[in-house]
């Protein structure tokens, strides 16, 4: 099953700086359509699209991808790349669904984020039977790598960012805990900010590595002071 593996969100300038990419490899390549596919599961998606005459493929239009026998989908479960000269003499691809558009040749490259997760392709698609030159192909590995250059740092930004964040939070909580964390001598049962006795593994679940300090939750207090000397014992939080 193909998963969608973005969690990455595209600013406008890198957009931008996409859609020249497209432009100018159906410009040099000389085809109708040049895309760059990004998954949003369920589907994959057109995310940027050549401003070339005759491309029928639009920014945002999606399609089903898994099992759907889009060449996209190959390239994505494979995450190699594939080249289709010519669909309609291929038994394997001339029922795929590109060519209802009259797209039936192919030459596309998988773009994969840092973790190895697929974000989509960079392709491009002729009406006309294309074996496309050896040049073609590292033209548009070429540019497959810097978009993906794009996204390692956008990823970075992004998602580590946040999962940084995520844990210098926890780290100034526990350091902010220690030494403040009181603890029932009799039950274990912990106080917790707020002044309420929490069972210690919901504490600890959160706080692993808090430390603790003694005390006695006012439950334990009123049980034990019938035994206890008037004054000698206080409940902590009483």
């Amino acid at each position: 099953m193909i998963k969608d593996g973005n969690e990455i969100v595209v600013p406008q300038s890198v957009q931008e700086n996409w859609q020249e990419v497209v432009n100018v490899i159906s410009e040099i390549v000389n085809v109708p359509a040049a895309l760059i596919m990004r998954i949003d599961a369920p589907h994959i998606q057109v995310f940027v699209a050549s401003k070339t005459e005759g491309n029928p493929y639009h920014v945002g239009g999606k399609e089903i991808l898994e099992d759907s026998g889009l060449y996209c989908e190959n390239v994505i479960k494979n995450k190699r790349e594939l080249l289709v000269p010519n669909a309609l003499a291929d038994e394997k691809w001339k029922d795929n669904p590109d060519v209802k558009l009259h797209m039936i040749s192919y030459l596309g490259f998988p773009i994969l984020l840092p973790d190895g997760n697929p974000f989509g392709t960079i392709c491009v698609l002729d009406v006309k039977e294309n074996a496309y030159s050896e040049t073609f192909e590292k033209l548009i590995r070429r540019f497959r790598d810097l978009v993906q250059a794009d996204i390692g740092l956008l990823f970075m930004n992004q998602v580590l960012g946040d999962k940084n964040k995520r844990l210098t939070d926890y780290l100034r909580e526990l350091q902010a805990l220690r030494g403040f964390v009181t603890i029932c001598a009799n039950c274990k049962r912990i106080k917790d900010a707020h002044a309420n006795w929490l069972p210690i593994e919901h504490f600890l679940i959160r706080h692993p590595e808090a430390e603790f300090s003694h005390g006695m939750c006012p439950e334990c207090a009123k049980k034990f002071s019938s035994d206890i000397p008037l004054g000698v014992l206080k409940p902590d939080g009483a």
